[in-house]
């Protein structure tokens, strides 16, 4: 994590917040345009999780100035075993997956081109019942302390 890179919600709209601000903007509107979730109450006896946001500079080869990431990520690892812990599930590559395929590539002299998506978890539909606390900033009018996000999509855990 670089140095100058905020570590909370708390810490982005006070150090260089516009800038910040302007990359949960645009994460916030992904979201809403692949209708990732939906305002709804908490169900009796059911757990909301809470979210948290990372921040990352991202460095682009053709440009002096890095471009200010912003990721909501729900905080998976609230859940308990034996509860709501068998809930999610993420398909993410292995390490092991990547070197494979790097050595493949590498073998038989093939190209290889990377692919940038802004989006890319944010497609598959959930099977499961996930509900997440709406973000600070980013709660709806009117709806701030009754509603909480259920998740029809997935979205970062962390």
């Amino acid at each position: 994590m670089d140095a100058n890179e905020p570590s909370s919600y708390e810490e982005a709209v006070v150090s260089d917040a516009g800038t910040w601000l302007q990359a949960m903007r645009s994460k916030m509107d992904s979201i809403h345009q692949n209708q990732t979730w939906e305002l709804v109450e908490l169900p009796t006896g059911r757990k909301s999780l809470t979210w948290k946001w990372v921040f990352r500079y991202k460095y682009v080869f053709y440009s002096e100035k890095p471009k200010y990431k912003a990721r909501l990520v729900a905080k998976g690892f609230k859940q308990e075993h034996e509860v709501d812990f068998d809930d999610i599930f993420l398909l993410v590559v292995k390490m092991t997956t990547l070197r494979l395929l790097l050595g493949v590539v590498a073998t038989e002299d093939l190209e290889l081109k990377q692919l940038d998506v802004k989006t890319t978890f944010l497609h598959k539909d959930l099977e499961e019942d996930i509900y997440m606390s709406q973000p600070a900033g980013f709660m709806a009018m009117g709806e701030e302390g009754h509603h909480v996000c259920k998740l029809k999509k997935n979205l970062y855990m962390a």
